[in-house]
């Protein structure tokens, strides 16, 4: 059964972590970069540096195809989350009547999570949260693996924040949900590595008390 924490005398309940994984794509910042400066440079916003433009397009859309690969992976690991949340929340009677659904976990990661998730995700380099867990979120509801790139429109690929972040919205009001604040939740928020750290540290000192 889940158990709740005592914040101030009020019921604070504790959630799944939240554990994200690295990811292996193997893209150096240099080529997100260039992608960038090419989007700039087709848009006239810096000035043009002589390439040519069909070079830059495929600069722009190779970036942007990366961004989409990255922000699905951290989509898996974020609706792992939600459906551990859900499970979680299905075991304890004392939340049945809060019409809690994945949407409701979903606003909270990207609206308002506790203090220290976003103070964890500052201290990453993390500062605009709310786009990226929407959009990886957004993506996930409409792909089950990856898109090959030829099977993207370069329409999609110029503009996919877009379509993701109104595949969010339309997550969001698929079904009817209740909140989930950071005034009744709690989660804490790790890397794979710093967690499987974590549960060896726990687990060494587990054994240390039994001998």
């Amino acid at each position: 059964m889940p158990t709740p924490k005592t914040k101030s005398g009020e019921t604070l309940w504790e959630l799944p972590p939240l554990i994200l994984h690295p990811f292996n794509e193997r893209v150096p910042p240099s080529a997100l970069l260039q992608s960038s400066r090419a989007a700039l440079m087709l848009s006239g916003l810096i000035p043009h540096d002589g390439t040519d433009p069909e070079d830059l397009a495929r600069r722009l859309l190779s970036g942007r195809y990366s961004e989409v690969r990255m922000l699905f992976f951290l989509g898996k690991d974020v609706c792992r989350w939600l459906e551990q949340c859900m499970e979680w929340a299905g075991r304890s009677p004392d939340l049945a009547g809060l019409d809690i659904r994945p949407q409701s976990f979903a606003r909270f990661l990207t609206e308002g999570p506790p203090e220290d998730v976003q103070e964890k995700l500052a201290h990453w380099g993390v500062s605009d949260y709310p786009a990226i867990f929407s959009r990886a979120i957004g993506l996930n509801t409409l792909f089950l693996q990856p898109p090959a790139f030829e099977t993207l429109s370069e329409q999609f690929l110029r503009n996919y924040h877009c379509y993701a972040d109104a595949l969010f919205r339309c997550y969001l009001e698929a079904e009817p949900h209740g909140m989930a604040g950071a005034d009744r939740f709690h989660f804490c928020l790790y890397a794979s590595g710093e967690y499987s750290r974590l549960l060896e540290s726990e687990w060494e000192a587990d054994n240390s008390d039994k001998e």
